[in-house]
């Protein structure tokens, strides 16, 4: 039977709110946007040599793909969209962007992990990762054997005790608010009860 006391539904907004998170699920922080202004900046600069009119094409579109990828790991899906901006021939693109995964110059695989090493420092749980990928169109299947391998209870748990200290509440309200911190955070339900739940040393 449901308590009602517990929110069936999250706000995610009114949760940015009450626990000082600058951003919501939707634009989750990823390694892919560390780097913004300093890619944009060298974007510039670069595309000072860029025919604004007639696009990039042939050895120059190679060269400017290169350059990219010289600054952070893109998905591929990013790659595509990037060098697009400045492409004469989106066709041109996606071969090019093919020939450089197949290559391994770009790497699905290297970008997933990276943003599950990054969210996962971050406090993240198996769902915000799952959704930061998806941001970046990437296959979860790619890093599904590293996820199984997290202790997510754990995890749960450090995070729960940061925040909330290491008591085991047991008034409703407050423990309504630790298990919304932690489904915001990404946790599954199964794994947020056993961290709310845990005792010091418990299972050690």
């Amino acid at each position: 039977m449901t308590n009602p006391k517990f929110p069936k539904l999250l706000d995610y907004e009114a949760l940015k709110a009450e626990y000082g998170e600058t951003s919501p699920p939707s634009t989750i922080h990823s390694p892919s946007s560390e780097n913004d202004s300093v890619d944009n900046e060298n974007a510039l600069s670069f595309s000072e040599e860029i025919p604004k009119k007639t696009g990039l094409t042939g050895s120059r579109l190679r060269s400017y793909a290169f350059a990219v990828l010289t600054r952070k790991e893109y998905s591929k899906a990013e790659l595509i969209e990037k060098l697009a901006l400045y492409a004469e021939h989106r066709d041109e693109v996606l071969l090019l962007v093919e020939e450089l995964s197949e290559r391994q110059y770009q790497s699905d695989q290297r970008v997933a992990e990276i943003v599950l090493s990054s969210q996962k420092r971050k406090g993240k749980g198996p769902n915000r990762i799952k959704m930061a990928l998806k941001t970046k169109k990437i296959d979860t299947e790619l890093i599904q054997e590293e996820l199984k391998e997290i202790d997510w209870t754990e995890q749960a748990y450090q995070l729960k005790v940061k925040k909330f200290g290491m008591t085991v509440e047991k008034d409703p309200k407050i423990k309504a608010k630790q298990i919304r911190f932690l489904m915001y955070r990404g946790f599954e339900m199964d794994a947020i009860m056993k961290a709310i739940s845990k005792k010091p040393n418990e299972y050690d």
